[in-house]
């Protein structure tokens, strides 16, 4: 029996990715996509992968736990996900009854794309490569930040060895700013622009520092390309390394993970754009060995938030991790 999920928040650009990859699930069958904007439109109308009769709906959030769900996605600014929480919350749960997953009165599966959750140690931290062995059924998951994938995942094979803070350059596209308009996404500014932003204290460093354990200093930009991140790792090391070493490291962090790939060259976002996975690459080291610089690029609406919050359904129900997400 398909497990039956809804999403919050449908309208924006990640909203249409969850939308195609949930369509295509064996697993799973999208029951609810709630947006104000489009109330009672057709979901083919905007996401033609979607051949079903679902129309979008304008939920109220304490409409949400009445529906019955075994999951919701929840797709929303930060700062706006707990009168949904509060709602589901009390929903009976009907979910993983036959998979394995255990059923409590907290109602359905929940996978929180904002901010909110990232730094709530009662939330399992979804960043599946580096983190699913700390996860054991938990209903509340939080996706993390764009960003903060690709930063944990440039600079995870060399934890041990740092020394002083990471610095990390970020270059997004203007998807990354939303539907809102803004500075941020407007084309005509980012036309044959960089545009630097919270240049300190950003929250992608604030949820990085905290999940890898050690201090990270990270600078954004938006460029005007839609989609992909390329993210810049700059690390110290403890001691000298050189660039074989350094490589049999990330390959044999990353060895059995099929959605990342360890290149040797520094990764091109117009590669990765389109595309589920992550690459790293670009090793450079300095003369002495003790400086590392690692270039990762992913797409920041798909191993960004969309593609990753199905590696965490399908973690939460017991199917395999990847299932539902094609590859190249």
């Amino acid at each position: 029996m398909a497990r039956t999920v809804g999403i919050v928040g449908a309208r924006g650009h990640t909203g249409a990715e969850l939308i195609r990859l949930l369509a295509a699930h064996p697993g799973f069958e999208l029951a609810a996509v709630s947006s104000r904007e489009l109330d009672g439109q057709r979901v083919s109308a905007h996401v033609p992968e979607y051949r079903g009769e679902l129309r979008y709906r304008s939920l109220a959030h304490e409409e949400l736990g009445g529906l019955g769900l075994d999951a919701w996605i929840l797709a929303l600014p930060n700062g706006k996900s707990d009168a949904c929480i509060a709602s589901l919350a009390t929903a009976g749960a009907h979910a993983g009854a036959d998979v394995g997953v255990a059923v409590d009165a907290r109602g359905p599966v929940i996978v929180d794309l904002s901010a909110d959750h990232r730094f709530n140690d009662a939330w399992y931290y979804g960043l599946p490569e580096l983190t699913r062995g700390a996860y054991a059924g938990q209903r509340r998951i939080a996706n993390p930040g764009c960003y903060a994938s690709a930063m944990q995942l440039a600079v995870a094979p060399m934890l041990d060895l740092l020394d002083g803070p990471v610095q990390c350059f970020g270059v997004s596209g203007y998807s990354g700013a939303g539907t809102t308009p803004s500075d941020r996404n407007n084309a005509d500014k980012l036309r044959d622009n960089l545009m630097p932003y919270a240049l300190v204290d950003h929250l992608h460093e604030r949820e990085v520092t905290r999940h890898l354990g050690t201090s990270v200093e990270f600078m954004p930009h938006v460029a005007p390309h839609f989609r992909g991140i390329t993210l810049t790792a700059n690390m110290h090391l403890r001691e000298a390394m050189d660039r074989d070493a350094v490589e049999a490291r990330y390959h044999a962090r990353y060895r059995t993970e099929p959605l990342v790939r360890v290149t040797d060259d520094a990764p091109w976002v117009s590669a990765i754009a389109g595309r589920h996975g992550v690459e790293v690459g670009g090793f450079t080291l300095s003369a002495d060995g003790r400086r590392l610089v690692v270039v990762s690029t992913l797409d920041n609406l798909l191993k960004g938030a969309a593609t990753q919050a199905l590696q965490n359904l399908n973690l939460a129900f017991g199917y395999p991790e990847t299932q539902g997400i094609p590859f190249d």
